[in-house]
């Protein structure tokens, strides 16, 4: 029975205090017995109100944050994933890229497709697109698949990655506050888990532009974990393996799709309706 940890924190401008506080969650987690620590996206920087911090601190993979978050899933004997950002991006822009450590060394990259162009919020300005279908990995014998924040409006990326065997979706994410927007929240995540019935956990940034509320739901969509706004949480979920059969047995949804779904669309204007 795989135990994962959620963090949830308000990041602090500089990376090197950010991988100070992922020590102290890490050590926390894996006393608890948890096999992965999700973290929020741009967990290495303060960036909700500072446009500038990601291109300012973006790095590459073999960079001192990523290198330290490798050592911390050495030291502590778990997954860590976690959001930064990384360079080498088109035009001067970055990535959005969610690093999965492993035993001291990086096991998985997700480079953020959907940018959150959207209430008043244009990401695209300095984020580049990555253009990979999430990955899928092995974490305490169940297959987890990653996605980062704005991702989670997009059912398509999460049928994919169902498709490539996932039991556990781990979403790290800063949704922004906003008007309904932690409705939104609420609702997509549990729909997430009951149209692919899987395991959804998601950790969220808190502070004045995020909301917190990460939060787990179970394959039927039942509420297993909400951390509320408490800065410096963590909360621990249990993923049943008996709990997703029987729930894949009795609604065996996954199996009655009748449409493929595309891999990627390199250009949203090739799209039907564009």
């Amino acid at each position: 029975m795989p135990v994962f940890a959620i963090a949830q924190f308000h990041p602090d401008p500089s990376p090197a205090e950010n991988l100070r506080l992922l020590d102290d969650l890490a050590g926390r987690a894996a006393a608890g017995g948890a096999d992965m620590l999700l973290a929020p996206e741009g967990a290495s920087v303060r960036f909700l109100d500072d446009a500038d911090a990601p291109v300012r601190t973006a790095e590459p993979l073999d960079g001192p944050f990523v290198t330290g978050l490798c050592a911390l899933s050495r030291r502590y004997g778990i997954t860590i994933a976690a959001g930064t950002f990384t360079s080498n991006g088109a035009g001067g822009r970055v990535h959005n890229t969610l690093v999965v450590a492993q035993q001291g060394a990086v096991v998985a990259a997700y480079r953020k497709v959907h940018l959150y162009d959207a209430f008043s919020f244009v990401e695209s300005e300095r984020i580049a697109p990555g253009s990979d279908v999430p990955p899928v990995i092995d974490i305490g014998g169940v297959r987890v698949g990653f996605a980062t924040c704005y991702d989670l409006r997009f059912p398509e990326l999460f049928r994919l990655m169902v498709a490539d065997g996932a039991e556990v979706i781990a979403l790290a994410s800063a949704w922004v506050a906003g008007p309904v927007k932690e409705e939104h929240w609420a609702t997509l995540l549990k729909a997430r888990a009951i149209e692919n019935t899987c395991y959804v956990l998601a950790a969220d940034q808190v502070g004045p532009k995020g909301i917190g509320r990460s939060s787990a739901y179970d394959p039927m969509g039942l509420a297993l974990a909400d951390l509320g706004t408490a800065d410096g949480a963590l909360g621990f979920v249990s993923v049943l393996p008996e709990r997703l059969a029987q729930v894949r047995a009795v609604l065996p949804s996954n199996s009655h799709r009748r449409f493929a779904v595309d891999r990627i669309v390199r250009d949203p204007a090739e799209l039907p309706g564009a």
